[in-house]
């Protein structure tokens, strides 16, 4: 499972109330069918953390480092499309050589695609994928390693389902909730250019504002963990909103400091905001790096710093506290954002604009 070791994608959740204290119990009532009972259909539920085949809940695999490893899997049978390919194409000929024929209808086509699939799919063993998730009962929050809505949404569906509890995404909107007690739609957008008009994107807003911090004032505080400092790294993906002039998107992929390269400038100058980027952040010897999307508030590539623990558990431990250090940073960078923004929308987007236009190459 990711979230053990290396690098791994997070969507971050609160959990606005008490977990219940037969946890572990409402996740096992909700586990994973048997396999033998797959069909067309995809069978969705519940495993523990080691393994998408282990349903042993009250394994050791589920509770490492205080925390609670579990998994939302999904069962399903398919025939593979290439072999499903073949075998049409194989009856089609065999059909067009029997009764003479120079072509197969499309009704008659997709009646052999049925009939094959039909003939077929119990032959073929189940695909399964997962959902892995952690849940940290001190800090009261889910970590999920998935990055589409579909799937974000399908587990916070079925986390309810089975614990009652609705979680809720970390991003811009929780956050204005938590620190304003407002929404984005508060916000004023954050004008790069003095084009007119510009759309209120406060997701894209937060990563333009990042990279003129990171590049004029780097470092920050953040909750009890101490002084951090902020880079931001390659690729780095603007995109315009219709408005922008060029191309819709103009990805910086390297170079020895990407975010200070000419292509940002340029990108920037014509109306394109980061949708996409890199942070770097470091406290320290430890660094943080994941790649961060301004529109979904998913982190993918995240890696942490080492730990130093020879302890599984401790270890993970470890791992899940870096993850909560994180998540404490880029809140704090999402307060003062949205903070000064709210103060003075227009002393900032002017700060980065004479930023943007007085450099070279920034």
């Amino acid at each position: 499972m990711p979230f053990e070791h290396g690098t791994f994608t997070l969507a971050a959740f609160d959990l606005p109330g008490e977990l219940p204290e037969d946890l572990l119990s409402r996740f096992a009532a909700h586990k994973a069918g048997a396999l033998d009972d797959v069909g067309d259909e995809p069978q969705i539920g519940w495993v523990a953390g080691r393994h998408l085949l282990d349903t042993d809940f009250n394994g050791e695999g589920t509770r490492p480092g205080g925390c609670y490893y579990v998994a939302l899997r999904q069962a399903v049978k398919k025939v593979p499309s290439s072999l499903l390919k073949a075998l049409c194409r194989r009856e089609e000929c065999s059909r067009m050589a029997a009764y003479n024929k120079t072509y197969i209808k499309s009704k008659e086509r997709r009646e052999i695609k049925q009939e094959i699939v039909d003939k077929y799919l119990t032959m073929m063993p189940p695909t399964l994928s997962g959902i892995p998730c952690v849940i940290d009962p001190i800090h009261h929050r889910v970590y999920v390693g998935a990055a589409s809505r579909t799937q974000l949404d399908l587990f916070v569906e079925q986390f309810y389902s089975a614990i009652g509890v609705d979680p809720i995404q970390i991003g811009p909107e929780r956050w204005m909730n938590e620190f304003f007690e407002s929404s984005c739609s508060s916000l004023p957008a954050l004008r790069t250019t003095l084009s007119e008009g510009e759309e209120l994107q406060t997701g894209r807003d937060f990563l333009m504002y990042l990279w003129h911090f990171s590049e004029n004032v780097q470092r920050f505080e953040a909750g009890d963990y101490g002084e951090f400092e902020l880079r931001l790294d390659a690729p780095l993906v603007f995109s315009g909103d219709g408005e922008a002039d060029g191309s819709g998107e103009a990805v910086v992929k390297k170079g020895i400091n990407p975010a200070s390269s000419v292509e940002c400038k340029a990108a920037a100058e014509v109306g394109k905001k980061l949708r996409k980027a890199t942070l770097k952040i470091s406290r320290g010897a430890q660094v943080w790096k994941c790649a961060i999307d301004a529109d979904q508030f998913v982190f993918s590539s995240v890696s942490l710093p080492e730990s130093e623990e020879l302890d599984d558990s401790e270890r993970f431990a470890d791992r899940m506290e870096y993850v909560d250090m994180l998540i404490t940073a880029v809140t704090e960078l999402f307060r003062r954002f949205a903070s000064e923004l709210d103060e003075d929308a227009e002393k900032v987007g002017e700060s980065i604009r004479n930023w943007i236009h007085d450099s070279d190459g920034i």
